[in-house]
């Protein structure tokens, strides 16, 4: 996150918990991609755990963001902040490359 911008998002400890465990999984799964490596295994098998890991960061990203529109964009929205719009379409052209 950008030192600059202040805003932060105020989880419950249940969402805290289950982000959390999720990317206690990411980190068994690349700690496991480690192993493979240094045990000379095969590419291809080394491949599917690498996309395993990509599916599983974007489930989080998903996870993530759906709970940022359901509660900090509809927050903002109510608010009349309408910037949040433009910070959407932002985080969307990230989401894209």
């Amino acid at each position: 996150m950008d030192e600059t911008n202040k805003r932060k998002t105020i989880r419950s400890e249940d969402e805290k918990k289950k982000i959390i465990n999720h990317l206690n999984r990411i980190k068994g799964q690349i700690t496991g991609i480690e192993k493979m490596v240094n045990n000379d295994i095969y590419c291809n098998d080394i491949l599917i755990q690498v996309v395993a890991v990509e599916k599983s960061m974007k489930s989080l990203a998903n996870s993530i963001l759906q709970t940022h529109l359901y509660k900090c964009v509809a927050e903002d929205l109510e608010k009349g902040n309408l910037e949040v719009i433009d910070e959407l379409i932002s985080l969307f052209k990230r989401f894209n490359n």
